[in-house]
């Protein structure tokens, strides 16, 4: 194909960002040195199998497991993050194994525990070994937006991570918790996407939603918020009724401000682009993807 990357074609096809927030609201995230991480979002080069063994299995009891990176952390004593707990914990590698059989085992892990994590984590997908369009716009967001904290004192605390979904959105960041995914944040979108956040407001431009909605709802809350930012910009929603078929929605919504409040309602419906997922996915060309779309926005 004539595209380099999935996520320049992603752009180019429209591709929605609203309806791809899908993530697990409980994560652990263990610091790993970058350039040991595999393909595997979860697996390191030098990590011995008993570790990998354990890490798949707290995946599958239903936990998101992601390996994260900074510069300043040294590569055999490993932070490990346990959020929405907003547990921090300080682990030798010697130790990895015996904090996680003694977690799992809700044993005490005093002698591990650092304290909570005070402000919102904030995660950059920079895993190149996935998708080289995390390498190519992740890591350059990345870096503004640590640089942009510092600078400015924001309450977040950034890493670079691995694989967070949709490659095809990059720069793919995720804050935690609760769970807010966004795409497509440039480096020149840094310091206003973090200001907004910090005020406790969504980034518009790059918004993809809320974890605990259905694709078809974070399309709609995607439509709402758009139409109130101009004059209820930092209301309150709460959904109210959602009806319809797999493909078309009508969506209710309940907004409140400053004692001020009302409703909207949205209609959504699917529409169907030729989408590729993946970089590795280039080679075999785009295939159909249906994606929410919201058609009308409306007071009632």
């Amino acid at each position: 194909m004539s595209h380099r990357f999935c996520a320049d074609l992603s752009r180019e096809q429209d591709d929605p960002l609203a309806g791809s927030a899908a993530h697990f609201e409980h994560n652990l995230l263990i610091s790993w040195p970058r350039a040991k991480w595999t393909r595997n979002l979860r697996q390191a080069s030098d990590m011995p199998d008993s570790l990998v063994q354990t890490l798949d299995a707290i995946a599958a009891d239903g936990r998101r497991v992601n390996l994260i990176h900074r510069r300043d952390q040294p590569g055999d004593v490993h932070q490990i993050l346990l959020m929405p707990e907003r547990r921090r914990f300080v682990v030798p590698r010697k130790e990895l194994e015996e904090f996680l059989a003694a977690w799992q085992a809700e044993a005490p892990l005093t002698e591990w525990e650092r304290g909570r994590v005070a402000g919102d984590l904030l995660l950059c997908c920079t895993h190149g070994k996935k998708d080289k369009c995390c390498a190519k716009y992740g890591y350059q967001t990345y870096k503004q937006l640590a640089q942009v904290v510092a600078a400015h004192g924001l309450p977040f605390d950034v890493w670079e991570s691995s694989h967070l979904g949709g490659c095809r959105l990059a720069a793919s960041i995720i804050l935690l918790s609760p769970v807010r995914k966004y795409g497509r944040i440039t480096p020149r979108q840094a310091l206003p996407f973090l200001q907004a956040e910090a005020r406790g407001r969504r980034f518009l431009p790059g918004y993809r939603g809320d974890s605990r909605l259905t694709p078809a709802q974070q399309c709609a809350q995607l439509a709402v918020l758009t139409f109130l930012e101009p004059r209820q910009e930092t209301a309150s929603l709460v959904l109210l009724k959602d009806t319809g078929n797999e493909h078309w929605r009508r969506i209710l919504w309940r907004w409140e401000q400053d004692g001020e409040h009302g409703r909207l309602q949205v209609i959504c419906e699917t529409t169907t682009i030729l989408r590729v997922d993946m970089c590795s996915d280039l080679d075999d060309g785009p295939s159909e993807s249906l994606v929410w779309n919201a058609i009308e926005v409306s007071p009632l």
